[in-house]
C-alpha cells in the first residue's frame, strides 16, 4: 500500500532498519535506491525486513550515487546472500536512456524474483509490455509522478501500480521554508488514480544530493493530518530563530525544538504523538543534540508513524 522511497544512506537504512516490524505490520514497502559504495549496512537493513517478514524493493541499477556506473555487488548481494528471500523485489529504474536490452538483462539475472518496475522517464511503453509478455515476468509497477503522465501509466493498468508523488517539492535552504505548507494528499486519493499503493520521498524529497552543506538554520520538518481540511498531509518546519552563520547546530536545535514544544502544546490533536515525536521532547529535556542526520531519521520515522496510524483507523 505505502512505499517509502529512501536513499542508502546510513540514517535512511537505519530508519527503516529500526522502524522493519512496524513497516511489516502495516503492510508497507519501502524502496530503497543504494548511493553507498560500502553495502554492509544496506544488508543489515535486509536482513531486518527479513526477520519481520517484510517486503522490500532493492533498486538494482541505481542512477545516483557510487553504484550509478556499476552495480555489479548489489545483483551479487541478491543472488549470494538473500537468494531465499522471496518477499524482496528487484527493483528497475527506468530512465530515458534505459533500453529494453538492459532491462531483458536485468530481469533475466533475477529470472525466479519478482520485479518491480520503477517508471521515471522511459517511455517505450509498449516495448515493455512485450517484453514482459514474452518472458512472463512477475513484475508490478511504480510511477514517479513527475515523469509519468496518465496516458503512460494507463498502458499498465492490468498489472499492480503505484504512484510516487514528491511532497516536499521545494529543496532550499532550511530558513526559506514556510512555516507550514501543503505536502500531499496521494495517501487518500491514489485509488481515484487507479492505483493500488502511493508514495513519496519522505521529508527529504526526490533531488538527490552527495551530502548537505553548512546548516546555516536547523530544521526539524514534522508532517501532519488536517482533519478540517479533508485529511490533506501538511508539513510543518520548525526553524531555528538564528540563521545568519553556521556555528552553533545543537544551540540552533534547541531553538527549533522549542517551537515544536510550543506547538504540541497550542494544537496537541493537530500533532500526531509518535514515538519519534516523544524522542524529539527527550531530547530537548536532556539539552541533546544528535547530530542532523540523526534529527532526520525521527522525522522520517515520524512521517511512517503518522501514515501508519492513519491507514490503521481510516
Amino acid at each position: 500500500m505505502y512505499y517509502p522511497y529512501f536513499r542508502g544512506k546510513q540514517y535512511d537504512l537505519i530508519t527503516i532498519r529500526e522502524n522493519a516490524d512496524l513497516l511489516a505490520q502495516s503492510g508497507f514497502t519501502p524502496i530503497v535506491e543504494p548511493v553507498k559504495e560500502a553495502l554492509s549496512g544496506l544488508k543489515r537493513t535486509l536482513e531486518s525486513v527479513k526477520e519481520a517478514n517484510g517486503e522490500i524493493v532493492l533498486i538494482v541499477n541505481p542512477p545516483n550515487g557510487d553504484h550509478s556506473d556499476d552495480s555489479s555487488a548489489i545483483h551479487t548481494l541478491l543472488t549470494n546472500d538473500f537468494s531465499d528471500y522471496d518477499k524482496l523485489l528487484a527493483g528497475i529504474y527506468l530512465s530515458e536512456e534505459t533500453t529494453l536490452a538492459e532491462i531483458a538483462e536485468i530481469c533475466n539475472s533475477h529470472r525466479n524474483r519478482r520485479i518491480a518496475f520503477i517508471h521515471a522517464g522511459f517511455s517505450e511503453a509498449k516495448g515493455l509490455l512485450g517484453l514482459i509478455a514474452e518472458q512472463a515476468y512477475d513484475s508490478e509497477h511504480i510511477f514517479l509522478e513527475q515523469f509519468c503522465g496518465k496516458l503512460y501509466r494507463k498502458h499498465f493498468s492490468e498489472f499492480k501500480r503505484v504512484l510516487l508523488r514528491d511532497g516536499f517539492k521545494k529543496r532550499q535552504a532550511n530558513r526559506l521554508h514556510p512555516d507550514v505548507e501543503f505536502f500531499s494528499d496521494i495517501h487518500i486519493t491514489y485509488t481515484d488514480e487507479g492505483m493500488q499503493g502511493f508514495g513519496d520521498f519522505l521529508i527529504v524529497g526526490e533531488e538527490f544530493s552527495e551530502s548537505g552543506g553548512p546548516a546555516y538554520s536547523v530544521a526539524i520538518h514534522i508532517t501532519f493530518i488536517d482533519p478540517s481540511r479533508d485529511n490533506e498531509m501538511h508539513v510543518h518546519h520548525f526553524k531555528s530563530v538564528r540563521y545568519d552563520t553556521p556555528t552553533d547546530p545543537a544551540g540552533k536545535f534547541q531553538e527549533a525544538l522549542d517551537k515544536l514544544f510550543y506547538e504540541l502544546e497550542k494544537s496537541p490533536r493537530l500533532l500526531f504523538q509518535s514515538a519519534a515525536i516523544s524522542e524529539f521532547m527527550q531530547l530537548r529535556g536532556r539539552g541533546h543534540f544528535p547530530g542532523l542526520g540523526y534529527v532526520k531519521k525521527l522525522s522520517m520515522q515520524h512521517h511512517i508513524e503518522l501514515i501508519a496510524d492513519f491507514i490503521k483507523n481510516n
